[in-house]
């Protein structure tokens, strides 16, 4: 067994990785760039090397960097976790030729199954049905648009060397394809220094459902069942769960064996991915193998008590599988979300910055039920537009999958994120939905569910109480701290702009509001807040909640789940004043173009005094490693035009005017 790995990666995957070496005693180093100098992996590790600037191409990606940093330090084993030099055969090779181990399959199955346009290929050669398309390289976008209309729209474009959702584009008709085929070749050089693209099929309203395999230098290979990971948005997965809600046993089996089939065929000896495209009545093809560990293992770990790294590891050291595909079964239901630096108000777009507060839910493991919480950030990091923007990987488990949903909505609740925008509104309103719970589930649920995009949920009749009641609650604590001795116990709360006149009473630590004019009373217990803290958590009606709250002017935003509502409270005498105040208008900017995120303008595509179309390109933004089409929303003369090619530009910052 190895004394010392090296952990080519960082962030949450390098975090994980030292975690698992850590148990199993083995002593670990981590190369960091310029934007991670101050990372938690690089304060967990033994021994940390610095290797370039920020962007992945002068540090992460740069194979002498990492080699020179195993030589320093004395490693002997590179752990490349995902993404970066995970799946560059080449990599390995170069690992391979200076005596160091490469911990991940071998560099011919890399080549094989790694390569999108060659894995295809071999499984073709396996039998393995595949999904229509153009296996080829792909010389420029004239062709790319030829192949795009000889398969039918609409079509996916991909990187070859693709992963993690980036370098990949629906087309949907030819004007798709020539700003897309551009765009992905752009990423796919950046993400991965590899510009091959391949074009295939698009099969709408399909479910994603990967394998997990593992092997072992001796020929054995086992799969650790499947993960669905349907829940997408811009190709880049968001919840996972295990097992699938649509598989039964027979097709478990069908998927299991071909994915088995297929990695034998290539002498797999690591754990990898085979991941397929599943229709609604339980068919499937195949579309690829990631020849890595994925993003979303540890639901597999959650649902097979298998460390899924402490065995790539023993896999590379030259130790046989443990078990056998008999030995393993599936035990209860596991659900992951990720945390992500987006704003999913404004279509999910990146929302770098600083963690003002960064509060998870606390990890347990208590009473058949288990949450996890994978991260490599403490709060005051900063969330970098020079990587990926995942915060962390929340995951429960529980006996049931109900049962695990559940889980998962009340850790996301108490989950407190300040000084960036996120995600938990939308994931934890996916928990609450009707339709994910039934398990009806597709690669197209995002934009099937919010087609105008997610805008939060409006407040149940129990989240209005919920709000109604911890306002009144924390409003009494902050009067009775200004006034002391002064109790009032008559209010007016406004919520969206509706009245509720209410009295307070107190029964030792709990605090009861009257609704004057329905003669319903709410009863608050356990109450847990403090002023100033931004997360308010009691007890209604024998039921636990948290809210996430913040001050505002006369009372408080208050978020319980996805509702979130302004929530005022107000004497007699200023509620009525409040209604004579004439409502306030939002600034004009029907003229303006602005960029949605921070980032890097990587072309500016008007000039001042040119006539522009509705839908016509205006700018692309590059942020997290990801190109960003910026299109003008009407017609209109540009009257004058902000930053340039090059610039770095903030969220709503102008880039062009109309006249």
């Amino acid at each position: 067994m190895f004394s010392k790995i090296l952990i080519a990666n960082r962030g949450e995957i390098a975090v994980r990785i030292i975690k698992t070496c850590r148990r199993m005693g083995i002593a670990t180093v981590v190369v960091y760039s310029e934007a991670d100098a101050d990372s938690m992996a690089v304060e967990m590790a033994d021994e940390a090397v610095f290797i370039g600037p920020a962007p992945a191409s002068e540090s992460y990606l740069v194979a002498d960097k990492i080699v020179a940093a195993c030589r320093e330090t004395g490693a002997q084993a590179v752990h490349p976790g995902f993404g970066f030099l995970s799946e560059n055969a080449g990599f390995a090779r170069r690992l391979a030729e200076e005596g160091i181990v490469f911990i991940g399959p071998n560099p011919e199955a890399i080549a094989a199954m790694g390569d999108k346009i060659e894995s295809k290929k071999a499984a073709g050669r396996a039998g393995v049905s595949t999904v229509p398309g153009h296996v080829g390289e792909i010389s420029d976008t004239a062709h790319a648009v030829q192949i795009a209309e000889e398969i039918g729209y609409p079509v996916m474009i991909k990187a070859s060397a693709g992963g993690g959702g980036k370098g990949i584009r629906v087309a949907w008709n030819r004007r798709d394809v020539e700003e897309g085929f551009p765009a992905v070749q752009a990423e796919a050089k950046a993400s991965f220094g590899d510009d091959r693209i391949f074009i295939e099929k698009f099969i709408e309203s399909p479910r994603h459902i990967e394998i997990q395999v593992l092997g072992d230098k001796h020929g054995h290979v086992v799969h650790l069942f499947e993960r669905e990971c349907s829940i997408q948005r811009r190709n880049q997965k968001v919840i996972e769960e295990a097992p699938s809600p649509l598989l039964d046993e027979a097709t478990r089996k069908a998927m299991g064996d071909q994915a088995i089939a297929l990695a034998k065929a290539v002498g797999y000896d690591s754990a990898g991915t085979v991941e397929f495209v599943a229709g609604q009545d339980r068919s499937f093809f195949f579309l690829e193998m990631n020849t890595r560990l994925q993003v979303e293992h540890p639901v597999t770990e959650l649902i097979t008590g298998v460390d899924l790294v402490e065995q790539m590891i023993r896999s590379a050291a030259g130790e046989p599988l443990p078990f056998a595909q008999d030995d393993l079964k599936i035990n209860g239901w596991a659900i992951e979300s990720r945390i992500y630096a987006e704003d999913p108000y404004r279509g999910f777009l990146p929302s770098i910055g600083r963690l003002v507060r960064y509060r998870p839910p606390q990890e347990r493991e208590v009473e058949g039920l288990t949450v996890r919480n994978d991260a490599g950030v403490r709060e005051g990091d900063e969330i970098s537009m020079f990587y990926d923007p995942m915060i962390s990987k929340l995951s429960t488990w529980a006996p049931t999958r109900l049962a695990a949903i559940d889980a998962m909505g009340e850790a996301l609740e108490t989950f407190h994120i300040e000084g960036l925008g996120h995600n938990i509104p939308f994931l934890v309103a996916v928990m609450d939905e009707d339709r994910f719970r039934s398990g009806q589930l597709s690669t197209s649920y995002i934009k099937d569910q919010y087609p105008e995009g997610f805008q939060g949920t409006a407040p149940t009749a129990r989240q209005t109480d919920i709000q109604i009641a911890a306002a009144c609650a924390m409003h009494q604590v902050l009067s009775e701290r200004a006034w002391p001795g002064r109790r009032r116990n008559d209010w007016v709360v406004n919520l969206g702009g509706v009245d509720h006149p209410v009295r307070l009473s107190h029964d030792g630590g709990a605090v009861r509001v009257k609704l004057t004019e329905t003669g319903r009373s709410l009863a608050l217990t356990d109450i847990a807040w403090r002023p100033g803290h931004p997360v308010f958590s009691a007890t209604l009606d024998g039921v636990r909640f948290t809210v996430q709250v913040r001050p505002a002017a006369e009372g408080f935003v208050i978020r319980h789940r996805a509702a979130e509502a302004r929530v005022l409270v107000l004497t007699p005498v200023s509620a009525l004043l409040h209604k004579r105040l004439p409502p306030k208008k939002a600034a004009d900017t029907a003229k303006l173009v602005l960029s949605p995120m921070p980032g890097l303008v990587v072309s500016l595509d008007v000039v001042a005094g040119q006539e522009v179309k509705a839908g016509e390109v205006v700018a692309i933004i590059e942020a997290m490693k990801m190109q960003n089409i910026i299109r003008a929303e009407r017609d209109g003369v540009v009257k004058m035009v902000g930053p340039k090619a090059g610039d770095s530009v903030a969220a709503d910052e102008v880039l062009a005017e109309f006249a």
